[in-house]
């Protein structure tokens, strides 16, 4: 497909922070979105969890599961519009890289611990990781990603302002990313595809945990019209089937509607380059205005009979304890961390910069090894009987 004048040129990137020689079968953004796939980062994502526990059930979806739906949703937007695919593929597959064991109850534990050091941001620790601790390479840290990789990494949400995380302000001080503007339209459709993806499968999700039923969401907007429009077409489908259907046409409906709608805003703001599309002010990327509206009731939904479920809730208190005591066990005592730290550890110059290293080292574990380390370093056990 021919691409779009706003869209990012593989021929036009504005390089990496080590300069290198390009492939002369792949695109610079290819490359990125390979070197990202391969990452061991990437690989944990398969036991790292969305909202369960890992050892809670093998069908709910984990950050890789996850993050391979947001980059085949994001390649679909991005043909559609014109844009490049690869580097939206690349984007999408990278945005979860720096999530911590046990979703976002891992996150606000460990930015608790650290905030006497400066933080924890999920964000910034993608960056830190495909910038410094992926050390495969015989000839720089990380995976020397383009700059416009790291730039939809970072600000794949919108523009960075205020104080910015101190793992984003080390590497934006080597590499200016331009925090202050949008990113490119193939950023900003990893970011909505991020949405639809955790809006259509955390229902799904929640239903197969038994936490709300097929009659209850039938209650939602979106949601009621696509089950209502399986039973007419289909009348004696059997329950999961009929799931199936009418959940993966909500899918349908949020892609089109993002495709639609951002489609018409593009060529309202008469964008001709990527430039254009960084500088309008507002993401060009956006749900209509109404749907928007019906999401956020969905999301209500999900919060109070979801997220804040009593049974998740109380696994969210077990988790966030384990990553409370792991902590300070290796802050007071980090040669409890594997040899390959500890060269990283002796050359630390002061405590902060230690604390940094034990959340790097934490952030990275997977929900079953931090459980297993617990146990290790407090005999203990936490969750799951199999650990015990």
């Amino acid at each position: 497909m021919e691409r779009a004048g706003f869209a990012s040129d593989p021929n036009r990137a504005m390089g990496r922070l080590v300069p290198e020689e390009e492939s002369s079968f792949r695109s610079c953004f290819q490359r990125d979105r390979d070197r990202i796939i391969h990452a061991s980062a990437f690989r944990r994502l398969k036991h790292k969890t969305q909202v369960f526990v890992e050892h809670e059930g093998d069908s709910y979806r984990t950050r890789l599961t996850h993050s391979i739906e947001v980059a085949q949703v994001a390649r679909t937007i991005a043909g559609a519009l014109g844009l490049n695919p690869e580097l939206t593929e690349a984007v999408a597959l990278a945005h979860d890289l720096g999530h911590t064991p046990f979703g976002h109850t891992g996150e606000d534990a460990l930015h608790a611990l650290m905030r006497p050091y400066g933080g924890f941001d999920h964000n910034a620790q993608a960056i830190r990781i495909v910038t410094k601790l992926e050390r495969h390479y015989a000839e720089f840290d990380g995976c020397n990603l383009t700059w416009e990789c790291l730039e939809g990494i970072a600000k794949h949400n919108g523009p960075v302002t205020g104080e910015l995380p101190w793992a984003l302000a080390e590497c934006n001080g080597g590499f200016d990313l331009e925090l202050h503007t949008h990113a490119s339209a193939e950023a900003q459709v990893a970011a909505l595809s991020d949405d639809i993806a955790y809006n259509n499968h955390d229902l799904l999700d929640g239903l197969r945990a038994n936490l709300f039923t097929d009659a209850e969401i039938q209650r939602l907007p979106i949601v009621g019209d696509c089950y209502a429009e399986v039973d007419r077409k289909y009348p004696s489908l059997d329950p999961y089937r009929r799931r199936h259907e009418a959940l993966r046409r909500v899918f349908g409906v949020m892609v089109s509607d993002v495709i639609d709608t951002s489609r018409d805003l593009i060529d309202a703001s008469g964008a001709q380059s990527v430039e254009d599309i960084r500088h309008l002010g507002y993401p060009v990327i956006q749900f209509s205005a109404g749907l928007w509206a019906q999401l956020k009731e969905i999301r209500a939904f999900l919060f109070s009979r979801m997220y804040r479920a009593p049974s998740v809730m109380k696994v969210r208190a077990e988790v966030s304890a384990v990553v409370e005591e792991l902590f300070p066990i290796y802050l007071n005592d980090p040669k409890q961390m594997p040899a390959r730290w500890h060269s990283d550890i002796e050359a630390a110059p002061d405590e902060t910069a230690l604390a940094r290293i034990v959340s790097d080292y934490i952030a990275g574990m997977t929900d079953r090894f931090a459980l297993q380390d617990h146990k290790r370093l407090t005999g203990r056990s936490s969750l799951d009987p199999d650990i015990g």
